[in-house]
């Protein structure tokens, strides 16, 4: 559960600052994950795997077997498309972030057939499904924006702050039960963020996932990150890591 402080009084009423809680993800299970992917997006729909691949000329949106880390399906992005973030709109589409395009593509779940574009300004990182109605996403930036999930429409945007810090960089983001997890782009963080406020509400050190980074290049750092909702448990993986971790996030030493 995360844990947020309650107010206090000392003359007028204030709000009391967000206790954060320090989380580490405890190895459950490992999973094969395909070296050679650039993992921008990873999302759990309908009990299958669904990753975006990014890197201009080999992006994708591809259905992966989380057993074997093989390909079910897959279709190629458009030379000129670098593909990020993915989420489910909860009616069987998929919609999949592009970087510096301003195109948010819209797949069938099924058969990943194109059904739909949609434009926004600005770059594409992550985007999860907050609620039946909205939409958050980021863009690098310390800013999640929330968009109607019906066009992509802007309705609103927050600020994240952990202890009144602007938390930047914000990658790959996961919607679970009102909170927004993200991956915080170069580095082993990835922090739970109140929505409403923008407060971050827990902090996850992942730096010490046993992956071995002898064979990682500087460019394939933590990202990907789903939550399963059948069993509570998340899934972790990095750009061209060749596993894929299944953990639960617990209070840190």
């Amino acid at each position: 559960m995360l844990l947020v402080a309650a107010s206090s009084c000392a003359g007028e009423r204030t709000p009391a600052p967000t206790a954060v809680e320090r989380l580490v993800p405890r190895v459950l299970a490992e999973h094969p994950h395909d070296p050679t992917a650039f993992t921008q997006g990873l999302e759990i729909v309908d009990g299958s795997l669904v990753e975006s691949t990014g890197r201009y000329g080999v992006s994708t949106l591809r259905l992966v077997a989380l057993e074997t880390g093989g390909e079910i399906a897959s279709v190629d992005l458009d030379d000129d498309l670098f593909g990020e973030g993915v989420t489910s709109l909860g009616d069987g589409r998929l919609l999949q972030l592009t970087w510096k395009a301003g195109r948010a593509l819209v797949w069938d779940a099924a058969s990943l057939q194109p059904l739909d574009t949609w434009s926004y300004d600005g770059q594409g990182w992550g985007i999860c499904r907050l609620d039946d109605d909205t939409l958050a996403m980021s863009d690098g930036s310390a800013t999640l924006t929330l968009r109607d999930i019906d066009g992509f429409r802007r309705t609103g945007g927050v600020e994240v702050l952990l202890d009144g810090v602007p938390v930047d960089r914000l990658n790959e983001l996961e919607c679970v039960d009102g909170t927004v997890w993200a991956n915080v782009w170069q580095t082993g963080r990835i922090v739970a963020i109140d929505p409403s406020t923008g407060g971050v509400v827990a902090v996850v050190d992942a730096s010490g996932l046993p992956v071995d980074r002898s064979v990682l290049g500087s460019d394939d750092v933590l990202n990907g990150i789903a939550h399963d909702a059948t069993t509570g448990r998340f899934l972790l993986t990095g750009k061209r890591w060749p596993v894929l971790f299944e953990v639960e996030f617990v209070a840190a030493d």
